[in-house]
């Protein structure tokens, strides 16, 4: 499964915080960076959390300061929140949020624990390792299985309603690996762009 820049999030959030990334996703898409969550919390007061990544799901200290740069002013004029509030900017973490099919996609292999809005084998909750990904949906063998259960399950995404990565010793070696691989492939396409000049 192909990943798209502009590739929709399943998971969006409602309210105030759907206001909120309506708001900043055009920017973020402008810049070539992809809106993970967003979230207001009752933290110092209050406040914002963005969690943004790249497109090559790359993110680090620059590219938050980047994006807070970029959408601090859009919502100075466009004003959602009421109240004094602080900014944070920040990358989604190895064990992320799991928004978008090519999130599943990426991380075939791996724990995920998720929930659906309905019932799917007369349950909500499903933890356990991402076995297979489609256009429709993945497929979860899990790693605990109850009497009387299929030890895989086929969850649409159209009835996700949360899912996010289990942290693992695997996990770490793969997000690391996969960082290490994307800064190598960003200072060969600079080393070739200064080539052409």
């Amino acid at each position: 499964m192909q990943q798209t820049d502009h590739e929709p999030r399943l998971i969006v959030e409602t309210g105030l915080d759907l206001r909120i990334a309506e708001i900043i996703e055009p920017v973020l898409t402008a810049m070539d960076y992809r809106l993970v969550r967003v979230r207001m919390l009752n933290l110092n007061g209050m406040t914002l959390q963005v969690m943004a990544e790249r497109n090559d799901g790359t993110m680090d200290v620059e590219g938050c300061e980047a994006v807070s740069v970029a959408i601090s002013p859009v919502l100075d004029v466009e004003d959602p929140i009421d109240r004094e509030y602080h900014l944070e900017v920040s990358s989604p973490g190895i064990d992320r949020p799991m928004v978008r099919k090519s999130d599943f996609a990426r991380w075939t292999g791996h724990l995920v624990k998720c929930e659906t809005s309905i019932m799917i084998d007369n349950k909500k909750r499903f933890r356990g390792k991402i076995a297979d990904v489609n256009e429709e949906g993945f497929t979860v063998e899990r790693d605990q299985v109850a009497y009387g259960e299929e030890p895989r399950v086929v969850i649409p995404f159209s009835a996700l309603a949360e899912g996010k990565l289990i942290l693992t010793d695997d996990l770490i070696r793969d997000a690391l690996r996969a960082d290490k691989l994307a800064k190598q492939q960003a200072a060969n396409q600079n080393d070739e762009a200064e080539d052409e000049e």
